[in-house]
């Protein structure tokens, strides 16, 4: 039967005569684009798919004798010669993320990823349990804020619904003065090896889920998870400078894994404003002022996200001039910059003109040199503001 696997060489985008140097590069590349941590919530479970893919293709090319098998004999060769796990063994992950701090520590985050398929692929003692080595799994809310919270940062209290170690068993599972007992299936181990002609594999026990022990009396209260649902209310703070779409992590704030809690993921959705609209770190409001003024000048009172402020209105302004008050925008989220507040000028044409204004317009056409008797009010206005 055909592989459906992709050519390594082209899940790399290396040529087939490539350097080590250059497919650690190009694993490093491709890792930092695809690690599930860098990639918003939503297509984690895809970045984690070509996370193992991108990873596996590494462990051959990086292997001069799995590369020179695989040349020769495609992934076929591979497949007859190596299990799954045995692939992985040898493959030397961590000179590549030895900087990269959080993004790069081979074991632990390669151990993470594969252990969700129940594989121990990094070797270490044969009686390690695969699931306590599990964090918690992630948790994601949506929260709403206003354009004056999104521009000055602000603190919200969130009610999180999620499982905790439960207190009457104390995350155990087990009835309070009774004891797990090693499981019969693997012995403790936690994990059982599944044989299938040239494969060979180690799996999560299907009956202890990897614990080692099971449990003989249930705990009353969490009829033995070992965790109960409860409601917590969690503080968050809320950078200035975010934007609908914009995602925080909460490190820790999830839900109790084996070993340790997932993250919160929380979702920022801004309120439309009444009068501001936001383009990217800058703000746009419009006002209207009398004709007076825009033939005049003058000082008006403009709003901005943190009170009135006067902005002066030069003579003879045209109406839809856009005028900038710097920095009264919204900062930037990353580099704490702050935008601008673009004020758009409407004037306003009074409709109805007392006798006295009429005939002060009308003088003002004819100094003017306009034709009083032939032009409307409102032609001899637009023509004084060409």
């Amino acid at each position: 039967m055909m592989s459906t696997k992709r050519d390594y060489y082209e899940v790399l985008g290396v040529d087939k005569k490539a350097s080590l140097d250059e497919i650690k590069k190009a694993y490093r590349e491709a890792v930092l684009r695809y690690h599930p941590d860098r990639v918003p919530h939503e297509q984690k479970k895809e970045a984690e798919e070509k996370f193992k893919e991108i990873s596996e293709a590494y462990a051959i090319l990086s292997d001069s004798q799995k590369r020179a098998l695989y040349d020769q004999y495609g992934h076929s060769g591979i497949d007859q010669k190596y299990a799954y796990e045995d692939i992985f063994k040898g493959a030397d992950f961590n000179s590549v993320f030895q900087d990269l701090g959080d993004y790069g520590v081979g074991g632990s985050l390669f151990d993470q990823i594969f252990s969700d398929l129940g594989f121990d692929i990094f070797g270490g003692s044969s009686n390690r349990k695969s699931s306590r080595g599990r964090r918690g799994r992630d948790l994601e809310v949506a929260v709403r804020i206003t354009l004056e919270e999104a521009a000055s940062g602000v603190e919200k209290t969130i009610n999180l619904p999620r499982y905790e170690p439960c207190e009457t068993c104390s995350g155990t599972g087990a009835k309070p003065g009774t004891k797990k007992i090693t499981c019969s299936q693997c012995r403790g181990s936690g994990r059982v090896v599944v044989s299938n002609g040239f494969f060979q594999m180690a799996q999560t026990c299907p009956r202890c889920r990897g614990e080692g022990s099971t449990i003989q009396t249930p705990c009353s209260e969490c009829h033995g998870e070992g965790r109960v649902r409860v409601t917590r209310k969690i503080k968050v703070k809320i950078p200035a400078g975010v934007d609908t779409g914009s995602s925080l992590r909460v490190r820790g704030e999830g839900e109790i894994g084996a070993s340790s809690h997932g993250d919160l993921y929380v979702a920022i959705e801004v309120e439309p404003h009444e009068i501001f609209q936001r383009h990217n770190n800058d703000i746009l409001t419009e006002i209207t002022i009398s004709l007076s003024k825009a033939i005049l000048g003058g000082d008006v009172e403009v709003p901005t996200l943190s009170g009135k402020v006067s902005m002066k209105i030069p003579a003879g302004t045209q109406p839809e001039k856009i005028f900038r008050l710097k920095e009264k925008g919204i900062p930037d989220v990353h580099t704490r910059e702050i935008g601008d507040e673009l004020v758009k000028v409407h004037v306003e044409i009074p409709s109805r003109l007392t006798a006295q204004q009429r005939k002060l317009i009308e003088e003002w056409a004819r100094i003017s040199g306009e034709d009083v008797e032939k032009s409307s009010f409102s032609e001899r206005i637009k023509k004084a503001f060409q």
